[in-house]
């Protein structure tokens, strides 16, 4: 499993990702799921990706050859007139990868090769843009109403996000809010871990403003896992407390 964040503010778009693959509890790896492709002043492009391990390499393989192959440029991230259209063309072919993967293994490969991505990015001359692809190829665009997507384990820290959430929020805040959200997931999810990956693109710079990849024991990561906790603990203690009894009853 994995867990992945993308989110859209006035000022650009903040993309977080864990690091874990695993299958089953004896069997963990460390695999990069964020993938960022630019060109100086011109664009950015970046994708996030969960679920079946071989079917994201193929599909972020791909990606990144017909970024080199001159042949491919027409289908090319670096070479798309829009964002839209290059949803459109990881949609393709992400389904195509999964199609041919489950064709392969016949009956034993239904279901087993799965995957979604974030897609984030701008193209100069364009605003920012956020979608979320589906195994099947469709997608869908961040929008006022829905600011930020997810995939992989997704329940944990959502519910952090929808309280803390603002798109006017500063850059450093939509950091700290991520961290509290992935915090939450990590400690309720074994399947989610360290490191993260978190990138924070800046709208009309065309280049990551901030990169960082948070490894076990991070200071400024475990102080934010403590401060959290303990002000859950209390905010609990500051509720007002239940009581058996009605204010009306007597013992």
């Amino acid at each position: 499993m994995t867990y992945c964040v993308g989110m859209v503010l006035d000022k650009g778009l903040v993309l977080m990702s864990d690091t874990r693959t695993n299958s089953g509890v004896d069997n963990i790896s460390v695999f990069r799921k964020m993938f960022t492709w630019t060109v100086p002043g011109e664009r950015i492009i970046s994708v996030m990706t969960a679920g079946n391990l071989a079917t994201t390499q193929a599909v972020i393989s791909q990606l990144q050859e017909r970024t080199k192959a001159p042949e491919e440029r027409q289908h090319g991230l670096l070479e798309l007139p829009t964002m839209f259209q290059v949803a459109v063309e990881t949609g393709k072919l992400l389904r195509e990868v999964i199609s041919a993967t489950q064709t392969d293994n016949g009956t034993r490969g239904k279901g087993r090769f799965t995957a979604s991505i974030i897609l984030a990015g701008q193209i100069k001359g364009m605003e920012p843009r956020l979608f979320m692809i589906y195994p099947e190829g469709n997608f869908i665009e961040a929008s006022f109403d829905t600011p930020f997507f997810q995939i992989g384990e997704t329940k944990y820290g959502r519910p952090i996000i929808l309280r803390g959430y603002e798109r006017t929020m500063s850059f450093e805040d939509a950091a700290k809010l991520l961290m509290v959200s992935f915090d939450s997931t990590l400690k309720a999810n074994l399947s989610v871990g360290l490191p993260l990956d978190l990138m924070v693109i800046e709208r009309d710079t065309f280049a990551p403003l901030h990169e960082r990849r948070i490894e076990h024991s991070d200071p400024y990561f475990d102080a934010i896992s403590n401060s959290w906790s303990e002000a859950l603990r209390s905010a609990f203690h500051s509720l007002p407390d239940y009581s058996f009894y009605q204010p009306d009853e007597t013992t």
